[in-house]
């Protein structure tokens, strides 16, 4: 089982620290990956602000990925983006939009992080095991968001 209220008190020390953004981002992927079990993947993509409708990857937290742009509309991330809420997606053999990014990869949740109705960003986590996320996954990153949208984005 996982204490996700620990680790978001965890996550909130991270975010309120000394140190620089992409710094805590890396932090906050670390810890996700480190503490839960099912989280195989952790990253943050951040709106360009040049390019308004793409993504380019920021810090993260496992293999590397050949994705470093996502434009919005463009498989789960992009259909995140685009939509500006939550994406999970059980089974991603399933899914006709998936852009893969290992074999390995069997489910994914994407959160967008959203300030004033704008998105800036969203935190994308890869699992290796089927179906392993819940509601109780979900609202975790939906708050561990809204907390990065309030103070550091």
């Amino acid at each position: 089982m996982n204490n996700f209220e620990e680790i978001f008190e965890q996550i909130k020390k991270i975010i309120e620290g000394e140190f620089e953004r992409d710094k805590k981002l890396l932090e906050i992927c670390r810890v996700l990956k480190e503490r839960v079990k099912h989280y195989d993947w952790v990253g943050f993509y951040l709106v360009d602000e040049e390019k308004e409708n793409e993504l380019f990857l920021g810090p993260y937290a496992g293999e590397p990925t050949e994705h470093v742009r996502i434009p919005f509309g463009k498989g789960i991330c992009g259909q995140a983006a685009e939509g500006k809420e939550a994406f999970v997606v059980q089974d991603v053999s399933k899914e006709t939009n998936y852009l893969s990014c290992s074999p390995e990869v069997k489910s994914e949740i994407v959160v967008p992080i959203m300030k004033e109705g704008k998105i800036l960003g969203e935190l994308d986590i890869d699992s290796h095991s089927l179906a392993p996320f819940t509601d109780g996954d979900r609202e975790f990153l939906e708050n561990i968001c809204r907390l990065i949208s309030e103070k550091l984005l």
